[in-house]
């Protein structure tokens, strides 16, 4: 039996208008076409008219379910094309990252923009784009409910056990082609050098390749179904043994950093141990097979083939890589300024203290320099010296800044929603947990730097106007400082957010550089340079070590 659910015999006949045809196995063009009605059934008059979508998705499966000679033909329909088609190229390419380099990907794509690339009528992936020929399909396709994709699959008994030679064949031929690219990757470099002690008996990701072949072996010479379940137990088994060691990997970027190739490596990985699953799946005699896995990957390929060409998205998945690598290690930068315990508290706001004393000096300063005639240019380099200096002054100190504070600690928040670091849904909880640390200790800074600031700048003006006799502001220069504060009448507000912006980007900034140095090891080459020099050269070598390492 092809599918898991028997057709049933009914008493009361279906009326013939309502009846579908009963397709022959190898009408291919009629199942095609059989199944782009199915879809136009479904599909809504708008892409983002989610509610249609699922509204007319109800009627179908409910139809489905009512009208056995309908769901036979829409079984033999899928299985025509599956058993007519090539899937091993739906199963090992689309959806899964790209091993090309991004220039070669770009220039792909920009070339298929202009003109789309011939897809054999063999290919499965053809079907796909026959079937959701619209580009916007994959909208309600993802928008729809995952339960109803679940329900739908197993309405039509997707967890079946196959005997079709054609689709078993290409199934372990994509087995084969998964395995052993994914052994590839796990023997680059930039997982190896992770492992202190390397032990290619032991190492999951070639422990997956030699079950997987002695799998494909077996079936080939037709052993026992006993011993075939018992080594897909064991592939199972190494399969989540390289999940963990992907998870082990992301745990030490924190110490060891991580890089672009790194990153791009690990995510492939993902995506192919989870396609080895789906294939597993299917080819498991024990039906336990995982719908909503299966049905992940569907709307995965629909998404991929209608943007397959898509320039904005590929280069917005790219961008999303490395955006993701530097505020993963920004959010590091950002740690030390969310206090967790009371002496945290406190130290923060002491460190706030410490803040609003250097910020006092820079706005007396600032308005002493304003004092100069010089030209627009050296008076902007001398106010963007003096706010350099002071925020060294202030890195060097350890003080603590209420307005940085934010922008560098919006990394940490957002690592905190991340879902990538856990393969689950993000964690709200673990969220909210973040936010109110981050809100506690703004409290903190901000309250630091504002009872220091207030009566530490009025003690400096008035010493300065004790000392020389001029006020550091009177009159009409005065009222325009208070004019410029207000927000009604000035446009300090845009200039704020020009500041929060490059706050922020300092934040993404100075965690690149600091993931850039643990992971390129500057420590460690620059001790390799200055191990045998003088001593005004292991003093420069000291202070790179302590300032910047």
């Amino acid at each position: 039996m092809l599918w898991g659910n028997k057709r049933k015999k009914h008493k009361e006949a279906v009326p013939a208008r309502q009846q579908a045809i009963v397709l022959p196995l190898h009408g291919t063009n009629k199942a095609l076409e059989f199944l782009v009605e199915f879809i136009n059934n479904i599909r809504p008059a708008s892409p983002k008219n989610i509610d249609e979508a699922e509204l007319k998705f109800k009627a179908v499966l409910y139809q489905l379910s009512q009208d056995k000679s309908v769901l036979f033909s829409l079984r033999k329909a899928l299985l025509s094309q599956f058993t007519q088609t090539n899937i091993v190229i739906a199963l090992t390419e689309s959806g899964i990252v790209s091993s090309h380099g991004f220039f070669y990907e770009l220039f792909g794509k920009i070339k298929h923009k202009i003109l789309p690339e011939l897809k054999s009528t063999n290919n499965f992936l053809y079907v796909i784009n026959k079937v959701f020929y619209k580009k916007s399909d994959h909208t309600w396709v993802e928008g729809v409910s995952m339960d109803l994709w679940v329900q739908f699959f197993e309405v039509l008994g997707i967890q079946i056990n196959l005997t079709e030679p054609k689709l078993i064949t290409q199934l372990y031929q994509s087995l084969h082609i998964l395995s052993y690219r994914i052994a590839t990757l796990g023997l680059e470099k930039q997982l190896t050098q992770r492992f202190d002690n390397f032990d290619t008996t032991i190492y999951p990701f070639l422990e997956q390749n030699r079950l997987i072949n002695e799998y494909i072996h077996l079936h080939t010479i037709n052993g026992t179904v006993e011993k075939q379940q018992l080594i897909l137990y064991d592939i199972v088994e190494a399969l989540h043994n390289c999940n963990q060691s992907i998870r082990w990997i992301k745990e030490q970027r924190q110490l060891h950093g991580t890089g672009m190739a790194q990153t791009l490596i690990i995510t492939r990985l993902q995506q192919q141990i989870e396609r080895l699953f789906i294939i597993l799946d299917v080819l498991d005699a024990n039906n336990e097979f995982n719908t909503q896995r299966f049905a992940d990957y569907f709307t995965t390929v629909v998404y991929n083939e209608n943007r397959k060409n898509s320039i904005r998205k590929f280069l917005s998945e790219n961008t999303g890589y490395l955006a993701y690598q530097i505020a993963e290690h920004g959010g590091r930068t950002g740690e030390k300024y969310i206090t967790t315990t009371s002496k945290e508290f406190w130290r923060m706001f002491w460190s706030a203290c410490g803040g609003g004393i250097i910020i006092s000096f820079i706005g007396i300063i600032k308005n002493l320099l304003g004092k100069l005639k010089v030209a627009p240019f050296w008076q902007g380099f001398l106010y963007s010296t003096n706010y350099s200096l002071g925020f060294i002054l202030i890195h060097e100190t350890r003080s603590t800044l209420a307005t940085k504070q934010p922008a560098y600690t919006a990394n940490n928040v957002a690592s905190s929603f991340d879902a990538q670091k856990t393969g689950e849904q993000p964690d709200l909880r673990n969220l909210a947990i973040t936010v109110a640390k981050v809100s506690r200790t703004q409290i903190a800074s901000f309250t630091g730097n504002l009872l220091v600031v207030f009566p530490l700048t009025y003690l400096l003006a008035w010493l300065f106007f004790i000392a020389t006799g001029t006020k550091i502001a009177e009159g009409a220069a005065a009222h325009q400082l208070l004019k410029d504060q207000q927000p009604g009448h000035s446009l300090s507000l845009l200039y704020a957010c020009f500041t929060g912006f490059f706050l922020f980007a300092s934040g993404l900034i100075a965690g690149y550089v600091e993931n850039y140095v643990v992971y390129a090891k500057i420590s460690d080459r620059i001790k390799s340079v200055f191990k045998k020099g003088s001593s005004e050269k292991n003093g420069i070598r000291l202070f790179i070590m302590q300032k910047i390492i």
